[in-house]
């Protein structure tokens, strides 16, 4: 049996899968594929890491459900006909829109974060077209990377969730195989998260986010979290590379203009060279910078303008890629992810900062 990781492909290859082959959605790790080796091939998701009881990261059954049945819909909208959810055998688990394989699991799963005091770390990645030369799990890949480094940086200040792959592409039928696990679902799953945290002692949350589409909902979740839990700080920010530091280090390097940074670009390209370059198909990627510009309105790594919209990614690219891919190098990649790691310890101890100077004035005396 061939089990294929749906995060290998590129789009186009995905779409020419026939729709009949098995898919199958795990939850978390560890999990036994023998039962999967019976099927001639089958292609096996990635996994989500948190969210049922036996995960050590429980959230309420329906908030999980209706994430998990958003990324199933993406699955039934592109046509696959047989999705399954595959979990441990003896997982407390809602009633999903499609069936569950229950198969034997050889490691634990459960999260067990050390005492309150540190910044937990939460990467979000993406399953999502990244055009003709790079792999579904690029956003994911990125920034697991960048929360690992910043987690090896500041041991004592930070604990480190594992990476969650799916997030919100509202252009999803655009290019087939992006998956959208919805707005609404993804923020509350989210915000169920940062509770479950703050019952197990955690007070400092930051969401590192390598997909731009969950920018606008992780701020939701920022706000919410906030709002419910006084005594905490929930922070996130821009992708990476955003800060007054890290702009400088994309420029200092960057042969693209504007427009050469913005998905399957010059950055994200020279990224993945530079973490797993033998997924990278540099002979396929194809530059596509004429985005539909005006004064105020157009693309590149960090948005320029004052107007804020959702057009559809056909009117200005064919591939699905903004950018320009092509001018990629991994000595690039490199110098950008270490620049990306320092960026990210820095608003660490900013998080931490703020967090001490609130705490302080709350127990002063009032004026």
């Amino acid at each position: 049996m061939k089990l294929h990781p749906y995060v290998d492909f590129t789009w186009p290859e995905l779409k020419e899968m026939p729709r009949s082959m098995p898919l199958f959605l795990p939850l978390g790790a560890g999990l036994d594929l023998e039962p999967l080796r019976r099927r001639d091939e089958a292609i096996i998701l990635e996994p989500i890491p948190y969210g049922w009881p036996e995960s050590g990261l429980g959230v309420a059954p329906e908030t999980f459900k209706q994430f998990v049945d958003g990324i199933l819909s993406s699955l039934g909208e592109d046509g696959w006909q047989e999705v399954k959810v595959l979990a441990a055998e003896g997982d407390t688990l809602p009633d999903f829109s499609a069936p569950v394989l229950r198969v034997k699991r050889n490691t634990d799963p459960a999260i067990h974060l050390p005492p309150g005091g540190r910044v937990a770390l939460v990467p979000v990645g993406h399953t999502e077209q990244h055009a003709y030369h790079l792999p579904f799990d690029t956003d994911t890949r990125i920034i697991e990377a960048i929360g690992r480094g910043a987690h090896a940086g500041l041991p004592d200040a930070t604990s480190l969730l594992p990476v969650l792959p799916y997030g919100v592409s509202a252009h999803r039928a655009s290019y087939f195989g992006t998956l959208n696990a919805g707005a609404r679902p993804f923020e509350d799953f989210l915000v169920a998260v940062v509770e479950a945290l703050v019952r197990q002692g955690q007070d400092r949350f930051f969401f590192l986010n390598g997909h731009g589409g969950n920018h606008s909902y992780l701020v939701n979740v920022v706000k919410a979290a906030g709002e419910r839990h006084l005594d905490a700080f929930t922070a996130t920010a821009f992708l990476y590379l955003s800060t007054g530091d890290g702009i400088r280090a994309l420029e200092q390097r960057r042969t693209s203009g504007i427009g050469g940074m913005g998905h399957a670009c010059e950055l994200e390209t020279s990224l993945m060279l530079h973490l797993d370059p033998a997924r990278v198909r540099m002979e396929r990627a194809v530059d596509e910078t004429e985005f539909i510009s005006t004064p105020n309105y157009y693309m590149d790594w960090i948005e320029g303008g004052a107007l804020i919209a959702n057009p559809p990614w056909y009117d200005d690219t064919k591939t699905g890629a903004y950018g320009a891919g092509s001018q990629a190098t991994a000595g690039k990649g490199k110098i950008w992810l270490e620049a990306a790691i320092a960026e990210k310890m820095a608003l660490v101890q900013e998080i931490h900062e703020q967090h001490r100077r609130r705490m302080a004035r709350r127990a002063g005396p009032l004026t």
